[in-house]
């Protein structure tokens, strides 16, 4: 089983999000035997804390259920997981400072979003639409990632 870490700042917006759609769309698909999904945020802000409650909503009315506490993402991470994706590029430097010349590749979520690249926007300090609009980004994204793991893995 290949195992995909997604990465924010106090993981408790993006990236849970972004694990809790994977999760859902891989079940549909039935490669729950092949991947599985956790995730981490680079921050200690939140450990142990369950996701925003916009996150909790959010994933909800899209029939997406979400189980996940707060982690802070450590050097043990890069050699836990396959697969390490960011959600952001400042996240994305702080991962690879904390991993410390290990030769992994970290991607950006948003190399796999067929409409913009860049970076997935934080919607902590903003209203409910901004959690929309995180969701819309994850959702297509996360679709061709999983294009991509099926690539790669032979599938």
């Amino acid at each position: 089983m290949k195992k995909i870490l997604f990465v924010c700042l106090g993981n408790i917006c993006r990236s849970p999000m972004a694990e809790a759609i994977f999760n859902h769309k891989i079940e549909e698909k039935g490669l729950q035997d092949r991947f599985k999904a956790d995730s981490v945020g680079t921050g200690n802000y939140h450990i142990g804390d369950h996701p925003d409650q916009r996150t909790v909503e959010t994933v909800a009315k899209n029939k997406i259920k979400i189980h996940h506490l707060g982690q802070q993402f450590l050097r043990k991470h890069s050699n836990e997981f396959d697969y390490l994706v960011a959600m952001d590029s400042s996240n994305q430097r702080n991962m690879l400072i904390e991993m410390d010349g290990l030769d992994k590749r970290v991607y950006l979520m948003r190399d796999f979003d067929p409409i913009e690249k860049g970076d997935v926007p934080d919607p902590y300090y903003g209203g409910s639409s901004g959690f929309d609009d995180v969701f819309e980004i994850l959702d297509r994204s996360i679709d061709a990632f999983i294009d991509f793991l099926k690539k790669e893995e032979g599938l």
